[in-house]
Parts: C-alpha cells; structure tokens; sequence
C-alpha cells in the first residue's frame, strides 16, 4: 500500500483536493426530475455555490461560518429531512414568515402573490402519456419567477397559514403540481442546506435523443 500511495501521490493529492473543491466551495447538480420545471429540465446539469450562505470544514457538513443569509427565490440544493436525498427546490418563505397557500396561490405575510400567464402547452409524464401545463409569472416581493401548473392532475393546492420557525425554510419546487417539496417532506432546516444553485452548466435532452440542449449552456437562473 506504502508502495502504490509513493507511486500515485500525484493522483491521490487531486483526489483530496478535488473532494476539498466539491465539499466547501463549489460542486454540480444534475437534475432528474422535472420537479423544477419549467426553469430547470430533466438532463441539466447546475453549478451549485456552496459559499453562498456557509463555510464548511472541508469534507464533512460542519458549519465554520455563516456567509450569507439564504433569501425568498433562491434556487438551492439540500437534503431532504425526510430521507437525506439531495433535492433542488425554491425558497418560498423564511424564518418568521406567515405562508399560506389558496388553490395554489400564496400569500406571505398577508400579501398575496402576483400571477400573470405566460402560456400553455403539453407537460410530459412518462411516455407518451401527456397532460396540459399551464405557465405563469410568480411575483414574490421583489422577485419574480416562472412556475408552472397542471391543473388535470390532483395534486397539493393548498395549505396554512404557518409561522416559519427560526433557521427553517418553506421549499416549493416552481413544477407545483408535480413536486416532492415542503408540503410532503416538511420545513428544511439551514443546518441541511448545501449551497445556491446559480448557473446551468451543461444539459442534453436525457427524456429524448440525448442531444446537447447548448441553448441552456451557462443560464443564469432566476
């Protein structure tokens, strides 16, 4: 074993350096689910910053210093309280604010949120089998975002109001219909945040031909 570590040392330091790199300062997310639709496709693939809100000690999840505060809208990867699954979900509401949703419509804060239509068309859900989407503008405060409905589905239309405990968040995925979020799983503590999903890096048409979709290379998401 002596022998081999001598001969590879070079490898094994980019191993070590390479875990430091993807456990305290960046790291991807490949999506695959289209929980986040319509901003976020099955077969994309996210740059994740994982400095946006924590320090960690490299290598393991303890938290040295906070770095940011997480804020409503922010894309972000955590694990999920239920299973410890990595998730991407939207923060919809933080710690001391009152949430709660009307034929899946919010309202924070006794302020309603603001929909506006963007379209319709047909929403994949296994194959060949489709269903209608609907597409709205979702305005939060000061941010806005796309998210999307499928009203022909059962689904979670409504909840609260609840107070947002402190260092908790409520997560929604911006695919209302046809997302594993908070309202199944629970609020997500901070201490399970990974970091703020801010780019798509790379994505190809994994639920089609496998085709580079280079159109979402480097999107910026909102």
């Amino acid at each position: 074993m002596t022998t081999w570590m001598r001969a590879n040392k070079g490898f094994v330091l980019f191993l070590f350096l390479f875990g430091i790199f993807r456990t305290a300062v960046a790291d991807w997310n490949p999506i695959p689910t289209g929980s986040m639709r319509p901003n976020l496709l099955e077969g994309d693939v996210v740059f994740v910053n994982r400095l946006a809100f924590d320090l960690k000690l490299p290598l393991t999840d303890i938290v040295i210093s906070h770095l940011g505060e997480p804020q409503r809208g922010d894309v972000v990867t955590f694990h999920s309280p239920e299973d410890d699954t990595r998730l991407i979900k939207r923060i919809v509401a933080l710690p001391g604010d009152s949430v709660s949703m009307r034929d899946g419509k919010l309202v924070i804060n006794g302020q309603a949120a603001s929909y506006a239509p963007l379209g319709a068309g047909p929403e994949p859900l296994g194959v060949g089998v489709y269903t209608r989407a609907v597409r709205l503008s979702e305005k939060m405060g000061g941010h806005e975002h796309a998210i999307q409905l499928l009203p022909q589905l059962e689904a979670v239309r409504g909840f609260g109001p609840i107070v947002i405990p402190k260092d908790k968040f409520l997560m929604l995925g911006d695919n209302r219909d046809n997302s594993r979020d908070s309202r199944f799983i629970g609020l997500v503590a901070r201490s399970l945040l990974i970091g703020r999903a801010e780019r798509v890096l790379v994505s190809a048409d994994i639920k089609g031909n496998w085709m580079p979709r280079t159109n979402r290379f480097g999107m910026r998401l909102d």
